[in-house]
């Protein structure tokens, strides 16, 4: 990690040097360790250290970004002049208002001294634990643990400085077997509340019980999904709705709907970069102060999210949600969280006469983002539920459903949550879901 002061003596030159008539630096540093694992061994460890200052200037309506990971004084006034040069290069954009002004920001700390000093051995004990019970088990295992220390600062010349260090540690693994395969993951910031055997048993049975799968018709079933699968729901719900340039573009499912209930009364979304429970962060990429949105709200459609261009183009203020300059996506809701129920999966079990047990999705795509069409496949443990019990695997199935009307089929919403890794320092928590009918359209041959 650079720290504090090093950052702040870093922008505090690129500000003083600019000529622009706004500036803004960002620097997003880290040291990042990966031990991946395959044939139950594993067979890569490596360490990468990076600094990047990122730099948006302003010259009346027209703005430049360019960005550096050299830290010397030539290359970040380089970085500068092609900011600048990059900016006159460019119309007027008489949209755009100003860069954001300074706020109060919320103080907390995000950090976990385990995952920070967390050792190659020590990673390779926790990998080893997973591939020496799939060994135990006739299986083979793969996967990865990261271990990250991040570190985020954003200055601009309005008086905007923000820095933020935290910490993120990743487990994930996919077990096989011949005809089979189980998958489990877990995220935290503290390297300590990841339980690697724990990780290890749920991928191994998914894999040992999803053995020599049979074919099964595609058609409309009851589905169980694992958080896995859930939180498909929420990145596709993010990426087609739930952001203002979605809305502004007529393109969200939330066009003309906010305040109308668009899902089932039991479903509320909301984004919330403080909660603890999350990966949180106390400012955006703009150094605005997070706010929680509420997305859906029992059911009704509440809000989406915004930077502060695009609350300029409605005279609105930033919900603290923009991501690195130039955000070709826009304002996005990286700490979303999928309210729970009082469901456990055993009682979604026992509940079902006949129905499909889903571990994740993969390879999903929006079809028509309008009312979040999705196509995408099942993976890594499949089963057919008849009579209250898990009957036997099935090969995977492909679907092509509307999020939007499956969860208006909710019947159930699970107790526990689960933290996984979203984008851009980000993580998604969500339940397990019961949902009456989802649309499977064909079916694989694994």
């Amino acid at each position: 990690m650079l720290g504090e002061q090093r950052v702040k003596e870093l922008v505090e030159g690129i500000l003083a040097r600019s000529t622009a008539d706004q500036t803004e630096v960002v620097v997003l540093a880290g040291d990042e360790y990966l031990t991946r694992f395959a044939n139950s061994t594993i067979h890569q460890n490596v360490a990468e250290t990076n600094s990047e200052v990122r730099i948006r200037v302003v010259l009346g309506s027209r703005v430049g970004v360019a960005t550096t990971n050299n830290l010397d004084d030539k290359a970040l006034a380089q970085t500068l002049e092609s900011a600048l040069a990059i900016a006159r290069l460019q119309p007027e954009n008489p949209n755009f208002k100003s860069l954001p002004g300074p706020q109060p920001l919320p103080r907390f700390a995000a950090f976990g001294q385990a995952t920070a000093g967390c050792t190659p051995e020590q990673r390779a004990k926790g990998v080893g634990a997973i591939c020496l019970m799939a060994r135990n088990k006739g299986v083979v295992a793969s996967g990865a643990l990261t271990t990250a220390v991040v570190e985020l600062a954003v200055a601009n010349s309005l008086g905007v400085f923000g820095h933020f260090a935290t910490t993120q540690a990743e487990i994930n693994t996919v077990i096989m077997s011949d005809t089979s395969a189980g998958y489990a993951s877990d995220m935290a910031l503290d390297l300590d509340d990841l339980d690697f055997e724990a990780i290890g048993r749920e991928a191994v049975e998914k894999c040992l019980r999803s053995q020599k799968p049979r074919a099964l018709d595609p058609g409309d079933y009851t589905v169980i999904l694992e958080p896995y699968a859930v939180q498909d729901f929420i990145q596709m719900m993010a990426y087609t709705g739930f952001s203002a340039v979605a809305m502004q573009e007529g393109r969200s499912f939330m066009v003309g709907k906010i305040g109308q209930q668009i899902v089932d009364p039991r479903v509320s979304i909301w984004d919330d970069g403080t909660d603890p429970r999350g990966l949180p962060l106390p400012f955006d990429f703009e150094g605005v102060p997070k706010q929680r949105v509420d997305l859906i709200e029992k059911g009704v459609a509440r809000g989406v999210v915004y930077d502060s261009y695009r609350a300029g183009k409605e005279n609105k203020t930033s919900t603290g949600h923009a991501l690195p300059a130039p955000a070709a996506f826009g304002p996005f809701p990286l700490n979303a969280f999928f309210g729970p129920g009082d469901a456990t999966l055993d009682e979604m079990i026992a509940g079902t006469e006949r129905g499909l047990y889903v571990t994740r999705f993969h390879y999903t795509r929006p079809v028509e983002p309008t009312r979040v069409v999705v196509t995408g496949m099942t993976r890594d443990g499949t089963f057919l539920i008849e009579n209250g019990e898990i009957a036997y695997p099935v090969k995977n199935l492909r679907f092509t459903q509307s999020y939007l009307e499956a969860l208006n089929r909710v019947d159930m919403i699970g107790k526990d949550l689960r933290l996984l890794s979203g984008m851009f320092l980000g993580g998604t928590v969500q339940p397990a879901l019961k949902l009456g009918s989802f649309s499977f359209t064909g079916a694989t041959e694994f």
